[in-house]
């Protein structure tokens, strides 16, 4: 019922998982990430149970091999099972049940895999794996969204388009940018619309936030307020306006 990349950055040490699928808040079930430790995709007929195990497994420095076999040996629903995850060092494993629903299948890159259930074809996982390797130049989230793009495009989804997500964990255990769109028509432009607001405000907001080498965080916010208003700026001078959808009082 979905398509997923699952990818570690390995200039910033980012992991991050995007996904889209004709099924509802396919964010809040596919995505498990432990901060510069793994990130995992759950999905077919989804286990949330094999992405939060699998994620807590590995953020404990089990192997992603050994995790992925223990996972499949236990569950007797394992052939109607699909998950793909990365770790630490960016060593990616996946596993696709035989019972999954045609075209269905996986493919492993550096750094990077890609899987799908219930796609229009095999072209679906490829194109999107190929347009990631191929735009190592973009910034790692915008890597992603593009490489779901080139997925889409090649059918996405047979059964049609409604929810899509993109979560990216920096370092910390709590996400850098988790956006989701849950129902929509077309849900991948959705996930663009919303990393574009975010960078008006929240993506300067979030330097900002207290993290592990740093308990306190930013607690003079002049710096943000400066920022937040030189973005502001820009977009100005290159003519964008807000495609926000917040209300002033």
């Amino acid at each position: 019922m979905t398509f997923s990349i699952v990818a570690k950055d390995h200039a910033t040490g980012q992991l991050g998982v995007a996904v889209a699928s004709r099924f509802f808040a396919v964010g809040a079930l596919v995505p498990h990430i432990r901060a510069g430790k793994c990130a995992v995709a759950t999905q077919a007929f989804v286990s949330p149970i094999w992405g939060l195990e699998a994620a807590a497994r590995m953020a404990a420095d089990e192997s992603a091999d050994a995790v992925l076999a223990d996972l499949v040996a236990r569950d007797e629903g394992r052939a109607q099972r699909q998950i793909h995850m990365i770790d630490a060092e960016g060593h990616s494993v996946a596993y696709t049940g035989e019972s999954c629903i045609d075209w269905c299948g996986h493919q492993i890159g550096e750094g990077v895999s890609v899987a799908g259930n219930m796609l229009a074809g095999a072209a679906v996982v490829a194109d999107t794996l190929a347009a990631y390797q191929n735009h190592m130049e973009l910034p790692f989230a915008e890597r992603l969204l593009t490489a779901m793009e080139a997925g889409e495009a090649a059918g996405g989804d047979k059964r049609g388009k409604q929810s899509a997500a993109l979560r990216i964990h920096r370092g910390e255990d709590y996400p850098w940018i988790d956006i989701r769109a849950d129902d929509h028509s077309d849900p991948l432009a959705e996930l663009r619309r919303l990393y574009d607001v975010a960078h008006e405000r929240y993506m300067w907001f979030s330097e900002g936030l207290p993290t592990r080498a740093n308990f306190s965080g930013t607690t003079d916010r002049s710096g943000i307020d400066k920022a937040i208003a030189a973005e502001e700026d820009r977009r100005k001078a290159d003519g964008r306006t807000t495609r926000s959808f917040a209300t002033e009082l």
